[in-house]
């Protein structure tokens, strides 16, 4: 199972991850499954950002499919979104998709890390992913994600919505 984050804090975030989602059911032949939408105080973002909303999406990648093959396809869907390249870090964006884990594969490159090295780390991120696969196991991990998840410190305020 492929594991991929989304976030967006311009437009319209909810519509925005709503719309994506149902793209990201194009990359695979199952269907995908879907975690509720949470609205998350920036972290690590410039001064006056606004809320995300937040959401983790689990889906059966193809037979032919690769990390570095999919990221390019989750790279094309955020320009399709209106995403701009970087001009300041972690800057609001209309659309944003990260890989959080391809199955067990472990990746250390210039374009690519697996799995993700903060999703263990982000309540943003395990929220919505413990709804969908808590006993999930990252690759270089070894407590499940609901258990990282409990483990965090109760900085970061996750809503559903």
């Amino acid at each position: 199972m492929v594991f991929v984050a989304l976030g967006s804090n311009l437009g319209d975030p909810a519509q925005i991850l709503r719309a994506a989602m149902a793209r990201l059911q194009h990359f695979s032949d199952a269907p995908i499954v879907k975690s509720s939408l949470w609205q998350t105080a920036p972290v690590e973002c410039p001064p006056g950002s606004p809320k995300f909303v937040n959401a983790v999406v689990g889906l059966p990648p193809r037979k032919s499919e690769t990390p570095e093959s999919l990221l390019k396809k989750l790279r094309a869907l955020e320009t399709k979104f209106g995403r701009q390249p970087k001009k300041i870090l972690n800057e609001p964006r209309p659309l944003d998709l990260d890989l959080i884990a391809f199955g067990n594969e472990i990746r250390n490159t210039p374009e690519l890390i697996l799995p993700h090295p903060r999703a263990h780390q982000r309540r943003f991120v395990l929220q919505p992913l413990s709804e969908i696969a808590a006993e999930l196991i990252l690759p270089g991990q070894t407590k499940t994600v609901a258990q990282l998840l409990a483990q965090l410190p109760p900085d970061e305020t996750v809503t559903r919505i």
